[in-house]
């Protein structure tokens, strides 16, 4: 029998790693995605490419044009299609450019969340449903954990952190960003449909989600970004916190080896919080460091003594969960080699190879 996966944010950096991941899992795999990347960035968020790439080395793959905004098109899709499992990555990712966009950012992140979802109620309700949400659903609430300043990064000087923030820590009570907001009215919405109608769903609370794959920009991609400045000789900027500001980055293969997991042993109305754990959290000024030892190039950088509105000042997931539910998963990528990966990609780029 035919297994068929829809993914949405098919040519985005998480969205075309689980098109590869199932299709080489013998799934035939359909994508979404509208390119609304290059609309929320510009030039250099473009993920046509991708998407060629796509096209090119993946056997069966077929891509749809569509908007998530677009709940006519959503519902007949997913009715002509009936997958056997969805994969929700589509998203306006940015906090800082939701501020200016809040009708977007809100329309494609929550409304076509609804839309996904109501659509699959409608038609293949026992598919599991896996929704890339985002560690912002916090708020700014991690930054009241103690903190104790080292020489390159921020830790957290309470115990309890000791293995970074679990799934329930409180999302209520702090500053969110309007991207926060709205990707915690997805998160709570696909909680819902599983809770409330029975349907296999989860939630991936994602720290910083990278790889070779990543359109990497200013205002979204921490790792693609920087090292892409570092690789091009950019100005980084830097926005408050002395640039010891912390993240746990994962690496976009080990996010669609869980949403494998997930779907072959699925659960209803989950969250996990999904990131690379303490082993692969890194500050500004470290991945400054490691960026440089890897291109032989000093970093270019600014600081702009201004913190960005609602940012995490030190957030490092805790897997526990995501691996007591899901027996030997764990990250497999470390963070010399991603950084490595992501280098070698940027520079294929550059000369048209990819």
């Amino acid at each position: 029998m035919t297994r068929t996966l829809l993914v949405t944010g098919s040519s985005g950096l998480i969205g075309s790693e689980v098109v590869s991941h199932f299709a080489a899992e013998g799934w035939t795999v359909h994508g979404i995605d509208n390119n609304m990347r290059a609309d929320f960035f510009g030039p250099q968020g473009d993920t046509r490419w991708n998407q060629e790439r796509l096209r090119r080395n993946i056997p069966g793959f077929q891509h749809h044009e569509a908007d998530i905004r677009d709940r006519r098109a959503i519902l007949e899709l997913i009715s002509r299609l009936r997958p056997r499992a969805i994969v929700h990555a589509a998203a306006q990712p940015s906090h800082d450019l939701a501020a200016s966009r809040p009708f977007d950012d809100f329309d494609v992140n929550a409304v076509g969340t609804l839309n996904l979802l109501e659509a699959a109620r409608q038609s293949c309700p026992e598919s599991p449903f896996v929704h890339m949400s985002t560690n912002k659903v916090y708020g700014d609430a991690p930054n009241e954990i103690p903190l104790r300043e080292c020489e390159t990064r921020w830790d957290y000087d309470d115990a309890r952190y000791r293995d970074g923030i679990a799934e329930d820590f409180r999302i209520d009570r702090s500053k969110h960003s309007v991207f926060g907001a709205s990707k915690v009215a997805s998160d709570i919405m696909v909680q819902e449909y599983g809770r409330y109608f029975g349907m296999p769903t989860c939630c991936l609370r994602g720290g910083c989600l990278t790889g070779p794959n990543h359109s990497g920009v200013e205002l979204h991609g921490f790792l693609s970004y920087l090292i892409k400045c570092n690789l091009e000789g950019r100005l980084y900027r830097i926005f408050g916190y002395k640039g010891k500001q912390v993240r746990d980055n994962i690496h976009s293969q080990d996010v669609a080896a869980f949403m494998a997991r997930f779907i072959a042993a699925p659960r209803s109305a989950e969250v996990y919080n999904l990131g690379g754990g303490r082993e692969n959290s890194i500050s500004i000024l470290e991945a400054f460091r490691l960026a440089e030892s890897i291109s032989g190039q000093a970093m270019k950088f600014e600081y702009v003594d201004q913190a960005r509105s609602g940012d995490h000042i030190c957030y490092i997931s805790d897997l526990a969960k995501a691996k007591n539910h899901f027996p030997g998963w764990s990250p497999t990528r470390d963070l010399k080699s991603t950084f490595e990966e992501i280098h070698r990609a940027w520079l294929e780029r550059r000369s048209g190879d990819r």
